[in-house]
């Protein structure tokens, strides 16, 4: 039996019961036999869990390393210290993207630059990337985006050229695939997220990946205060504490028992909304390359009209999210640019500002039925008719 509960509700509708959150997590059951048994086992912190979420989590991704972490914010910050990066260097991240890349390489005192996206994908432009890398630039962050991927074949090529550390930050793209390589584990490094609303989840956690032995092994003491492994107390560096407890370890192998379920659904979802998508006017999804495999961690589309003024296009994509949520269902925006938030001195790039402005993201969740999607689908084109562009 599935349960599932709600979570990230900003809003109650009237009539509760009509209500559609926009993510709610999947409660299969054997994830409170599994947290029960690290209870009991008295390993509430490290544990076998952890070891044992690890190794899965390498073999389903078929990379040798990977290391679990206290969330995915973490994964990232683990990854720029174990490369070394700080004050000085410059880290590349995309101009639309949720901001936890440039804090993390802000985080180490790198300075931050960013890159425009490709108008469809949503996701890094290798060619922008291109542009504005420097003899500075020490890594490349690639985000993964709502289960998109960025075109990673002339990334890896740029990377190489200009001698920079790839990162993938894949929190919203745990098993998709790219070209048949799971994501995350085609740049050096590679990050998840196990959020609550995540494809996966243990509530909070993430993971490093890497086939980098070295680095591997310069991560697992940077993650534990930089404690030699078998000598308490020596510190060969100065660490931190990024570790992932045994009872959240439980909750994620639990839940990767069920991963061919959770897949399957998702896929269901995001079928039933391409269906549903396809014939509404002013509106258009998300485009994947033939080369991407996506499992998504969201569905999301942006209002359509390259005339349209980009403030009249956010206006009308805000008046769209109200009146959504006034029919009792939870939808987002897409993120802000970075050049458009207080802490980020970056330049603006016409994609990204676009993208930004038009994208609305829908609920997306194994339990949603195709029912409510069409729903939903139904609202969002009968808003977008009320709405004024």
């Amino acid at each position: 039996m599935v349960a599932n509960l709600a979570h990230g509700q900003t809003k109650q509708s009237p009539t509760q019961s009509n209500w559609i959150p926009y993510a709610m997590p999947t409660i299969f059951g054997s994830e409170a036999d599994l947290v029960t048994d690290a209870l009991r086992s008295t390993w509430i912190s490290g544990g076998p869990y952890v070891d044992e979420f690890e190794r899965q989590i390498a073999r389903l991704n078929r990379t040798p390393y990977a290391i679990a972490v206290s969330n995915g914010t973490t994964a990232l910050h683990l990854a720029l210290l174990g490369l070394g990066i700080g004050p000085g260097d410059e880290v590349v991240v995309p101009a639309f993207t949720f901001a936890a890349a440039a804090n993390m390489a802000l985080a180490v005192g790198a300075r931050i630059v960013t890159a425009d996206v490709d108008p469809e994908t949503w996701c890094l432009d290798p060619g922008s990337v291109e542009q504005v890398v420097t003899d500075r630039t020490r890594a490349i962050i690639a985000v993964h985006l709502y289960g998109n991927m960025v075109e990673m074949d002339t990334l890896v090529e740029v990377a190489n050229h200009a001698h920079a550390a790839l990162i993938e930050d894949a929190a919203e793209a745990a098993f998709s695939q790219y070209k048949g390589r799971a994501a995350g584990t085609i740049g050096r490094i590679g990050t998840l997220s196990f959020h609550a609303a995540k494809t996966i989840t243990t509530g909070e956690g993430g993971m490093v990946m890497t086939a980098d032995e070295d680095l591997f092994r310069r991560m697992m003491l940077l993650r534990n205060q930089g404690m030699r492994k078998g000598k308490p107390y020596w510190h060969d560096v100065a660490g931190h504490n990024f570790r992932l407890t045994n009872v959240q370890a439980a909750i994620g192998c639990a839940q990767l028992k069920e991963l061919e379920s959770i897949r399957s659904e998702r896929r269901r979802v995001h079928c039933s909304y391409r269906r549903s998508l396809r014939n509404i006017s002013g509106f258009r999804e998300q485009v994947f390359p033939n080369t991407v495999d996506a499992l998504l961690w969201a569905v999301a589309g942006q209002l359509t009209g390259d005339d349209v003024p980009l403030h009249s296009m956010e206006a009308q994509r805000d008046e769209v999210i109200v009146k959504m949520r006034d029919e009792g269902i939870e939808v987002r925006p897409g993120f802000y640019t970075l050049g458009s938030l207080p802490p980020y001195s970056c330049k603006e790039y016409p994609n990204a500002r676009r993208v930004a402005a038009s994208v609305i993201s829908l609920p997306t969740y194994p339990a949603l039925t195709d029912e409510k999607i069409q729903r939903i689908c139904e609202v969002l084109e009968q808003a977008l008719r009320d709405s004024t562009p």
